[in-house]
């Protein structure tokens, strides 16, 4: 089992990684969007910290090597399921024609007050 964490994303806001390679897969841990280094979200608004989560979570699959294009399942956590079809939009333009299994979630809250919190599992080939 392999550790991986890269500055260009947020350190981790506890006792966990920012991913772990394990066998051909790995797991990345839920991002939010959390600018990196700034310890502050990169906006109040949904949109905002949206793209910046999956800003988070290029720059940890790159950090092991991948892209989107090797992301296999991902989940969404929303505070709002109201931000559902926005979210959504933000989404497709980041992993444009590949489409991973996901699962989309309402939950009562997220870490630091974020709006938004996406997890993924990749693939090595």
């Amino acid at each position: 089992m392999d550790y991986i964490s890269t500055d260009a994303a947020p350190a981790a806001v506890g006792p966990y990684s920012q991913a772990v390679k394990s066998g051909n897969l790995l797991f990345c841990s839920g991002s939010i969007g959390l600018v990196p280094g700034a310890k502050m979200l990169a906006g109040t608004d949904t949109a905002s910290q949206a793209r910046q989560a999956l800003e988070n979570m290029g720059a940890v699959l790159k950090a092991a090597g991948l892209g989107p294009d090797q992301v296999v399942k991902t989940t969404i956590f929303l505070v709002d399921m109201a931000d559902f079809a926005l979210v959504n939009d933000i989404y497709a333009g980041f992993f444009g024609g590949h489409k991973p299994a996901r699962s989309t979630v309402q939950v009562a809250g997220l870490p630091l007050g974020a709006r938004v919190e996406i997890e993924c599992m990749a693939v090595f080939s």
